[in-house]
């Protein structure tokens, strides 16, 4: 059990160094990769391909990432969490430089999706380290605490997450595809020579004795959350990753910049609005993942109402999705905490990462489904999906526990002294 301070509940000295370093170094991870899905996006859509041939450049990342959460939880038992952001942050420089430095013509879909199935590697290996590393230093009985460091640690990740996107819009206008890859290699270099050159301990302590099979949760929380999320980050991925940039630039006409902008907007928004989930949200539980879910259902299915109508679709379109983001996030957010609060104390890493393996099983579907609904039947098509996944998500909500099983009591007006 690590030190902590009296007043607000968190780790000292060497335990809060380690987390800070694994931050920073998910926070880097999380820039590039944003980027670099923006950079793969609209440079292969302004080369003719189509809205599902470009969704199936990102199958292998999500397919991957899933397998990823599987694996990685077992081998952060193993090895520690040292070990796995350092092989992500590996991993992510390799994918990167596959795509900067080689010649034009090895830019096939093949090798594409060759190179983003490496970034789903490394993007769910840093995410599941950096997770997990919070349970670990935050005292056991601290539950307030927990829920404050997991919202901001989520939170500051996606609002970085939206600074990628821009920054990816950024870099093929000004430097293009290749020499952008490069430049975000060099960020996610610099970010794995600070962890292996300042980083002390595993952060975690490794368990040899680990077995794979000890990853299929018996944990009934656990399931309920990871069935859950499967559904709730489909819904956003639905309309979020092809769908929406693609109606924005071929069906209105906007710029890489606008559309960039306006993605990064909404993403940084729902980043925020993660971070200060405990100001909004407090003592959460199973029930509240559900409410929030069946709200946040209203708002894809209003706005596919609207656009049915004939109404200004941009203005329907951008107006319904940051209500839909504010909702999103708050659910999120929730979820993030409940995870960390339910997960057995002995292999955090394993619940974790088997809770993220559905997270990244949600936004496969997701993806796939963006593309194919989009070249199907337009973004209407992706709001309704968008709509039944978050229903679906609900009611897998209500399954969940009203309180932690884990030994954490729910956390009582957590965000008091936020």
């Amino acid at each position: 059990m690590p030190a902590v301070t009296q007043e607000t509940g968190v780790p000292r000295s060497a335990d809060v160094r380690n987390y800070v370093l694994v931050t920073a170094a998910y926070w880097a991870d999380t820039i590039a990769d944003g980027a670099s899905r923006m950079l793969v996006l609209f440079y292969f859509y302004e080369l003719g391909y189509s809205p599902f041939e470009v969704a199936s450049l990102f199958l292998f990342y999500e397919v991957f990432g899933v397998v990823t959460n599987l694996v990685g939880g077992w081998l952060a038992a193993r090895l520690g969490l040292r070990a796995t952001l350092i092989g992500g942050l590996t991993v992510q420089l390799v994918a990167l430089v596959m795509l900067g430095a080689v010649p034009p013509s090895w830019l096939a879909v093949g090798y594409v999706m060759a190179a983003q199935a490496l970034s789903g590697i490394a993007k769910d290996l840093t995410k599941m380290s950096s997770k997990s590393a919070v349970r670990l230093v935050v005292a056991e009985d601290d539950a307030g605490a927990l829920y404050r460091w997991v919202a901001i640690l989520t939170g500051s990740k996606n609002a970085l997450k939206g600074v990628g996107f821009f920054l990816g819009c950024l870099l093929l206008t000004l430097v293009g595809f290749q020499a952008g890859m490069l430049l975000l290699a060099g960020l996610v270099l610099a970010a794995l020579v600070a962890v292996v050159t300042l980083m002390r301990g595993e952060l975690g302590r490794p368990d040899a004795k680990a077995r794979f099979r000890q990853m299929f949760s018996n944990n009934p929380a656990v399931n309920a959350l990871a069935a859950a999320r499967v559904f709730l980050f489909a819904s956003r991925d639905v309309w979020f990753v092809v769908g929406l940039p693609v109606f924005l630039r071929a069906e209105h006409g906007w710029s890489f910049w606008q559309v960039g902008i306006f993605m990064a907007v909404w993403v940084l928004g729902y980043g925020l609005v993660q971070a200060t989930a405990p100001r909004y949200v407090r003592s959460p539980d199973g029930g509240t993942a559900a409410w929030l879910a069946f709200l946040l259902a209203a708002f894809p299915a209003a706005i596919a109402i609207v656009l049915a109508t004939g109404a200004d679709p941009v203005l329907a379109v951008i107006t319904g999705l940051i209500v839909f983001g504010v909702v999103f996030a708050l659910n999120s957010a929730v979820h993030s905490y409940l995870i960390l609060a339910y997960a057995d104390g002995d292999k955090v890493a394993m619940n974790v990462g088997f809770y993220y393996m559905a997270n990244a099983g949600g936004r496969l579907a997701g993806t796939i489904l963006s593309g194919a609904l989009y070249q199907w039947q337009g973004l209407e098509a992706c709001l309704w999906a968008s709509t039944g996944c978050v229903l679906a998500a609900g009611l897998l909500s209500r399954r969940i526990d009203r309180r932690p099983v884990s030994g954490l009591p729910a956390p009582q007006h957590a965000a008091a002294s936020t």
